[in-house]
């Protein structure tokens, strides 16, 4: 989760308010203080609020939340005639572009610093690692309108940020620091997308880097602010990043993007999205009865707009720099903030049972067991995880029934796995420093077809790791069970040939064990052969 520095002067300053009161309140609205220095704090924030990433965002929020200006925060988008031309070469590289002008802005070295950190959290946070969102910045004052986002070749040259001389797009993500992070999001094309402006000056090489042409120093005033990306969230980003900036006194612009049959969109909007949610609801999810004004009060310091459209029936107006509202529960969730979960009184349950255990925990703890008898260690990795260790390292085709998540949070943790073995794997690797042999194993659940299921799994490395050592343990286990079993040629290519086979119970293949192949073991980084088994329980 990212940490944001909080100097003290701009916090006191935009939120009018004494540094010791915020330092107070500020866990209350979802956040941690990771250390109280002299002049500033260090905040951890959850990933879902991009919108507190910056000083500013968290000012505003704080304004609200201690009462001190409520309601929604209305900010205005003045008319211009900056212009931004996209060229259709780029719909197969890096489709969504969205832009916008600031103007009016008093930079010091504190407040470039800190709208420099929000850029980048927003990387991480909304943008995947510049993969689906990257943020550009730029002094206006050295470009001009019309822009143009367009497709270049390789050998194209300008002075990237941070560098004194020309660089080719293919020598940037071999030579600058940037270029080696973040080659891999433009790998497979052909043509790099880069924004020029009208007498053919570089802004950016999106996701990459900036020209250093429009660096911004304490002598910028006007910005050009352009976010790309694979999706919508460059809106989202976009928002985020004006609102800041009006938080620092700037006025907003807008940008007229256009493509190259006519079409035409208007950035930023900040429009409000509007909700309704009931009272009812309200009440049944927080189990607490709140008066019509509370629930409106609540609202407006969490900076809604809000009306009552009838007895039962508020009317919500949603921040355009809002991220994190995806249905009505994450309205009422803001209200039990404001409200104060310290506030809410605890209830024991009116009525009291006996649990028991389930049937399928029972049957889990009886592997649990075993597998610790036979001297296994026990892990529980993540049940998330991404395509490269799923199926690249493991030297497995992708398969369908993969259930993917509509929005991560990071390129490590993309889809809900499908077998067990890719963590097993990946813990070894992360204890090489550990003696061998280590033998461990997993009872967890996998998601296959958007079914989850049972699996028990477990790997042993050393250096006479091999095949008959895996077949002696599933001997056991079956026998423990009283199940009788076959083994049948496999060809999981996650296993050396001649080396691997499929368990089969009756005529069903439960199963499949042997030694891993050495691609998969040098692809995990480890230097030992490695033997493993997986079957649904």
């Amino acid at each position: 989760m990212p940490v944001i520095t909080l100097p003290y002067t701009d916090l006191e300053d935009l939120t009018s308010s004494e540094s010791s009161e915020i330092i107070s309140r500020i866990p209350m609205i979802g956040a941690d203080v990771e250390r109280i220095e002299n002049d500033y704090i260090d905040i951890e924030f959850f990933p879902d609020r991009p919108d507190l990433y910056s000083v500013e965002g968290v000012s505003r929020a704080m304004r609200g939340f201690l009462g001190i200006e409520k309601g929604f925060c209305q900010y205005n988008v003045k008319e211009s005639n900056f212009k931004l031309l996209v060229d259709k070469g780029l719909l197969k590289i890096r489709p969504n572009i969205v832009c916008a002008v600031v103007k009016g802005i008093n930079f010091d070295s504190n407040s470039i610093k800190t709208i420099m950190d929000l850029q980048e959290d927003l990387h991480w946070g909304l943008g995947r690692n510049r993969k689906k969102v990257s943020i550009g910045v730029h002094d206006l004052n050295h470009v001009q309108s019309p822009f143009r986002y367009l497709p270049m070749d390789k050998s194209f040259k300008f002075i990237p940020l941070d560098f004194s001389n020309e660089l080719s797009l293919e020598q940037i993500l071999v030579k600058h620091p940037k270029g080696k992070a973040f080659a891999h999001i433009l790998d497979k094309f052909d043509k790099y997308p880069i924004i020029l402006d009208k007498q053919d000056k570089v802004l950016s090489f999106p996701p990459i880097i900036n020209g250093n042409l429009t660096r911004v120093t304490e002598d910028t005033t006007d910005l050009f602010i352009d976010v790309t990306g694979l999706d919508d969230t460059v809106n989202i980003a976009l928002n985020i990043v004006v609102t800041a900036l009006a938080e620092r006194g700037g006025t907003i612009e807008s940008v007229s993007i256009e493509d190259l049959d006519g079409n035409v969109e208007v950035t930023p909007n900040l429009k409000p999205v509007t909700w309704e949610i009931k009272k009812k609801d309200i009440e049944d999810l927080l189990g607490i009865p709140l008066r019509d004004r509370d629930i409106v009060e609540n609202l407006e310091k969490m900076r809604y707009g809000v009306r009552k459209i009838d007895p039962e029936t508020f009317e919500v107006d949603i921040p355009a720099y809002r991220a994190d509202i995806l249905h009505s529960y994450d309205i009422i969730e803001d209200i039990a903030i404001c409200y104060g979960f310290d506030q809410i009184i605890p209830q024991f349950p009116e009525s009291s049972t006996v649990g028991s255990g389930h049937s399928s925990s029972i049957k889990e703890d009886k592997f649990r067991e075993l597998m610790i008898g036979l001297g296994y260690f026990q892990v529980m990795p993540f049940t998330l995880t991404n395509e490269k260790v799923h199926f690249e390292m493991m030297c497995r085709e992708k398969t369908p029934g993969v259930t993917y998540l509509l929005h991560p949070i990071s390129e490590e943790q993309t889809m809900l796995r499908t077998n067990l073995l890719p963590n097993l794997l990946e813990i070894l690797s992360l204890n090489q420093h550990r003696e061998l042999p280590q033998r461990i194993f997993e009872v967890g659940e996998i998601v296959e077809n958007e079914i989850n299921k049972h699996h028990l799994a477990a790997v042993s490395i050393h250096p006479f790791a091999n095949f008959t050592e895996i077949q002696e343990l599933i001997d056991v286990i079956m026998r423990e069970q009283g199940l009788e079993y076959n083994l049948v040629e496999s060809n999981d290519s996650a296993f050396l040939e001649g080396r691997r086979a499929n368990i089969v119970v009756g005529e069903k293949v439960v199963g499949v064990m042997g030694e891993f192949y050495p691609k998969v073991i040098t692809s995990f980084g480890l230097g030992q052969p490695v033997v493993g088994f997986e079957m649904q329980i």
